[in-house]
């Protein structure tokens, strides 16, 4: 018997280059076509998950493998986010202003009215302000660079982006809610979704580029994991409405009182977004930019959390799928529509 050798990190970085032979080439050209379809490959996704769920009974169990599929959707997302330029994100002083008040002082008065609109229904309010209250943070780039705006502003800006709505979601909840968001929302499991879901593969995806930036087998790693962002966040959705659909039940009816209101902030969201980079002098692009954001919502990372609340389902997981649904619709009227908004 052959003695067991210890390979060092250089052995195990060639085993790992062997094991991943990506051609930047070919990988470049199914990622952009990837990422142009998108949108079409997440209704498939819908449409085929909608189809099982009422053809094949137990469905609902789909929702143990949510959270992990979320993670590692959040995973790839964030290897995308160059961690070097980080701190540039953070030097866009006036972009980043225009898309911090967009996102967290006039959108929130926004979703608070339309809530208002809702049926008195506590569960009901609490759904649409948890989604319209959360600015999307990973397929809102792509849609961004789709529709002529600055996605780069965007990406750089992603991690403020997501640590401020983590920080923020808990308050304007209690603002807007009162009582009815203390006895329905702890911090525990927010902290313990913001930990699981975001913390940890935002450090696991700034150690693969540290190790792309250093050893060719960790770049081709990137390079094959550049390609799952849109596979995985189809996978997100297959198991999102796979698993919510057996349950829906009684909520049909909170999800169709909250369409209108979702089908107003779609459009109402990307004007506001678009008259801030306005009033902040920002160029078309980054002002496009901004309009993107406060359109697009964080529905995905944000029903981890709904789950989490006694009795969330089947309202929460209804209204906020509905969100989901009438925004991609919204996005192909927006990669349409606002690459026409010009600076003046």
């Amino acid at each position: 018997m052959q003695p067991v050798k210890n390979h060092s990190w250089q052995d195990i970085s060639r085993i790992a280059g062997a094991l991943l032979p990506v051609s930047s080439g070919r990988s470049g050209e199914l990622r952009e076509m990837l990422e142009r379809k998108q949108v079409w490959i997440y209704f498939g996704c819908v449409v085929l998950a909608a189809l099982i769920a009422v053809a094949v009974p137990g469905t609902e169990r789909f929702d143990a493998a949510i959270n992990p599929a979320l993670a590692f959707m959040l995973f790839v997302t964030f290897l995308q986010v160059p961690v070097a330029d980080i701190g540039k994100g953070s030097r866009e002083t006036r972009f980043l202003i225009a898309l911090l008040v967009s996102n967290f002082v006039v959108i929130p008065i926004l979703a608070f009215l339309l809530s208002r609109l809702a049926m008195d229904d506590a569960l009901l309010r609490l759904g649409i302000l948890m989604v319209l209250l959360t600015p999307c943070i990973d397929y809102v780039i792509t849609f961004a660079h789709l529709g002529r705006a600055d996605a780069r502003l965007l990406l750089t800006s992603t991690p403020i982006l997501l640590l401020v709505q983590m920080a923020l979601l808990p308050i304007y909840l209690a603002l807007f809610l009162g009582e009815a968001a203390a006895d329905l929302v702890n911090a525990g499991p927010f902290l313990r979704a913001f930990l699981w879901l975001i913390a940890v593969p935002f450090v696991l995806a700034g150690m693969v580029q540290l190790w792309a930036a250093r050893h060719r087998s960790g770049e081709r790693l990137a390079k094959g994991l550049a390609l799952l962002p849109v596979p995985a966040t189809a996978l997100v959705l297959f198991l999102v409405i796979a698993a919510t659909i057996p349950l829906l039940g009684e909520a049909t009816g909170h999800a169709l009182s909250a369409l209108p209101l979702y089908a107003a902030f779609a459009i109402l969201a990307p004007l506001i977004g678009w008259c801030i980079g306005r009033v902040f002098g920002l160029k078309a692009e980054a002002g496009r930019a901004i309009a993107f954001s406060s359109g697009t919502r964080n529905s995905l990372v944000v029903l981890p959390l709904a789950l989490s609340v006694p009795g969330a389902i089947p309202v929460l997981p209804a209204v906020i799928v509905t969100q989901t649904l009438v925004e991609l619709i919204a996005e192909l009227i927006y990669i349409r529509v606002i690459p026409r908004f010009q600076a003046s």
